[in-house]
């Protein structure tokens, strides 16, 4: 139980379109739009001492800005824009267990239209459309003193229709964790980290985008990410100020989206600040 404030920074760069087969499509980036993403979040989290089926309840409020959006990443259809706030995530369920040798989760997170979106404009800052997912997950300690652990998590996500169109995006299914140890007597972790992507239902795309769908005859997109990670704390003899948390995924095996990298930095403040040994 306790509170936390996160400033979280994410870049992601697309350098290549995969088609069905994984082969790269040609595009002109001056006609295009630059391929890259930069964002901003700042969240709360909060996890109290009230239980619900036996696992600490907590939320999650995470608003955000960026500079760009990817509409449909497979058409080069993206938007360069001065950065502004996107769309707003929060989690208004999450419940976590903790046994000897194992952590779980499950929860409901949200993502709400807040950002600006007009169809087809070149200026959006969000997708236009509520999104919902479903997540439950586990860390597993591989030794008696929780040195070692193996971490995964699943989202399930579903989407209703943009704003004033009829394009719909199909579910997708999302794993991420990774595999890693700690050290500075379990202060700070290192490992590699993992996500994986599948569209499971296909998509809409209405009657302005279908004949571009029919030519392309897209199947669902998927990728992976794989990549280093590391986890070190900010801190004095006597407290713990704060959590740096650094990423940076290469992604491989994508098809009918945009392949690249990203890179994510976060810095996570407990509110006090924790009380050490």
């Amino acid at each position: 139980p306790g509170w936390m404030l996160t400033t979280m920074y994410l870049r992601y760069d697309g350098d290549t379109l995969r088609g069905n087969d994984g082969e790269a499509i040609a595009i002109d980036p001056e006609e295009r739009g630059s391929l890259d993403v930069n964002s901003l979040a700042i969240g709360f989290n909060g996890v109290t001492k009230f239980k619900v089926l036996g696992a600490n309840y907590g939320f999650m409020v995470f608003p955000a800005f960026t500079n760009n959006v990817f509409e449909a990443p497979i058409l080069g259809l993206t938007e360069k824009v001065d950065t502004g706030f996107t769309d707003l995530y929060v989690q208004p369920i999450n419940l976590g267990w903790h046994t000897k040798r194992a952590d779980f989760l499950a929860g409901l997170g949200v993502y709400a239209p807040t950002g600006r979106y007009e169809a087809g404009a070149d200026d959006n800052l969000g997708m236009g459309m509520w999104s919902f997912e479903i997540f439950g997950g586990t860390t597993v300690f591989l030794d008696k003193a929780k040195g070692w652990h193996f971490a995964t998590t699943a989202f399930y996500e579903t989407h209703t229709e943009k704003k004033d169109t009829d394009i719909k995006v199909g579910d997708i299914l999302t794993l991420e964790g990774g595999v890693g140890g700690s050290f500075m007597q379990g202060a700070a972790n290192a490992g590699l980290a993992y996500w994986a992507q599948w569209k499971v239902t296909d998509d809409e795309p209405g009657s302005e985008l279908q004949p571009v769908f029919d030519a392309l005859q897209l199947d669902r997109h998927r990728g992976y990410g794989f990549g280093p990670e590391i986890t070190l704390p900010i801190k004095t003899k006597k407290k713990l100020i704060a959590l740096v948390n650094a990423r940076y995924l290469w992604e491989t095996g994508v098809r009918n989206q945009l392949e690249g990298s990203h890179f994510t930095l976060a810095i996570t403040f407990p509110i006090p600040s924790v009380k050490l040994q």
